[in-house]
């Protein structure tokens, strides 16, 4: 059998599959349509748009390609945080960090959808390092890079949105793959990237990936798309996280209501945040798009 962990860190993602049970898909399902509707009729403005990829985002654009803060408690839905703190995901989360479930802190949770006016594509990119890195810069911001956190795409349906160069999130860019990356510019092909793969996923299944590797996203607006879309961090990375979590607005994890409305083992995991909260403060945006 294939070790995870191995592969995580060889290709810089891995897919498990069924990591939600077919019996709990539907439950999700219906608490991202009762989301997606709010967002769609404009009840809740955190979302992203059309148009842009990175924040601040344009709340003049009616289309939209994200829902932000699913868990935030004016939406009134608990599944997302019952979710977030399942044990088969946490025990998928330790097991790629190569950590205890103690050093895991509550980062973010956001759902990706289609919009329903116009397709939509986000331009290669890494998280954490800009396009206009020069080698020298991107070489020594790869190799500064410690498994301190993780990302993840868990599909509720079909899903072929988002393709990656396997293996990127350990080399700079080659001459050809800048020229893909480097502008603001979506592809009109991904696979026109060197390297590049599509990702195809079953409801159910999540990609775990690291954050530096390059990928992008093209999304149908006819295909239905829900997929949720999260972060979880070790406490041991200290404010080296703060920039990727703590600029998207999470004023609201501070509160009581929220705070109550986890179990046990979220209401630990959002106090270990709150540490790194409450030394750094918000932080500004990293990217623009």
């Amino acid at each position: 059998m294939t070790d995870p962990k191995a592969t995580f860190e060889q290709e810089g993602f891995v897919i498990i599959p069924s990591l939600i049970s077919p019996d709990d898909v539907p439950r999700l399902q219906d608490a991202c349509a009762r989301v997606i509707a709010q967002t769609r009729e404009g009840k809740w403005s955190h979302r992203r748009t059309v148009g842009k990829q990175f924040p601040p985002f344009n709340d003049e654009n009616p289309d939209s390609w994200g829902v932000q803060h699913v868990m935030h408690p004016d939406l009134h839905e608990p599944a997302f945080s019952q979710w977030y703190t399942s044990t088969p995901l946490i025990g998928a989360v330790e097991t790629l960090l190569g950590c205890q479930e103690t050093e895991l802190q509550m980062e973010l949770f956001n759902l990706l959808i289609n919009p329903v006016a116009h397709n939509f594509a986000l331009r290669w990119h890494r998280d954490d390092i800009r396009g206009e890195a020069t080698d020298a810069e991107e070489r020594a911001a790869l190799d500064a890079w410690k498994p301190h956190g993780i990302q993840w795409n868990t599909a509720l349906y079909d899903d072929s949105c988002l393709y990656v160069v396997p293996g990127s999130h350990k080399v700079t860019r080659t001459p050809e793959q800048r020229v893909h990356s480097e502008g603001m510019e979506a592809p009109n092909d991904p696979l026109d990237m060197p390297g590049a793969i599509q990702v195809s996923l079953k409801p159910g299944d999540t990609v775990f990936y690291n954050s530096n590797i390059l990928h992008c996203a093209a999304y149908d607006c006819k295909a239905p798309r829900a997929t949720l879309h999260a972060s979880m961090g070790n406490i041991a990375a200290g404010s080296v996280r703060a920039r990727n979590v703590l600029q998207h607005g999470l004023s609201w994890m501070k509160t009581d209501e929220f705070h109550e409305g986890l179990d046990a083992r979220g209401k630990a995991m959002l106090d270990r945040l709150l540490v790194l909260y409450n030394s750094v403060g918000e932080v500004g945006y990293s990217q623009s798009g």
